[in-house]
């Protein structure tokens, strides 16, 4: 409960936080908050607004990038732990998971020079995500092992998809068709 005196009548009124538009002095009945008045800025006001908020974008995009990198570590080391694992996980695991295909096309984008550096830190992310053996849903649980596995997986194949070339996607099935030993998944399996 709050105290407003009443701009009319100096009444004081008991009110609740809630509600504020709707406050009326109990003695007089006055409004207690009076409604806004719309604010119309000036062309150079707008315009000045604009060119802040763009610089501060420009900015942002810059800084924000290399914050999730640093939040992920270090790329070098993920790299490497990447391929350290992957291979294993991929021989292991391909006939289990239907995401093969985009786990593979993930690793050929990750490794592509002309890859840009924050579609590389997403693929890889995505990838130590899939190699580490501590997930949200274990593993070797049924049908629901590979969710959080998969929703990684698929988040970083869609967010950059445009960096994911033909050739990628190419690779991938080549690996899948050179190394038979190492079998997909079957929809619906």
């Amino acid at each position: 409960m709050a105290v407003i005196p009443c701009p009319g009548c100096g009444h004081p009124n008991e009110v609740k936080p809630e509600g504020l538009m709707a406050w009326v002095c109990s003695s007089c009945g006055e409004k207690l908050v009076e409604e806004p008045m719309p604010y119309e800025p000036s062309a150079s006001e707008l315009e000045s607004s604009l060119e802040k908020q763009a610089a501060e974008e420009d900015s942002t995009r810059e800084v924000d990038i290399q914050k999730w990198i640093a939040k992920i570590g270090d790329q070098d080391k993920q790299i490497r732990y990447v391929e350290e694992g992957f291979w294993a996980k991929v021989k292991r695991y391909a006939a289990k998971v239907p995401f093969s295909k985009e786990v593979m096309a993930l690793y050929y984008c990750s490794i592509d020079p002309k890859t840009p550096i924050s579609a590389k830190a997403t693929a890889v992310g995505a990838l130590a995500y899939w190699i580490l053996p501590i997930d949200l849903i274990p593993d070797f649980l049924p049908a629901a092992g590979f969710v959080d596995d998969a929703t990684a997986v698929l988040l970083a194949y869609k967010s950059i998809s445009a960096h994911i070339t033909d050739d990628h996607r190419e690779k991938a099935e080549q690996f899948f068709v050179l190394n038979k030993n190492v079998k997909l998944s079957k929809p619906g399996y």
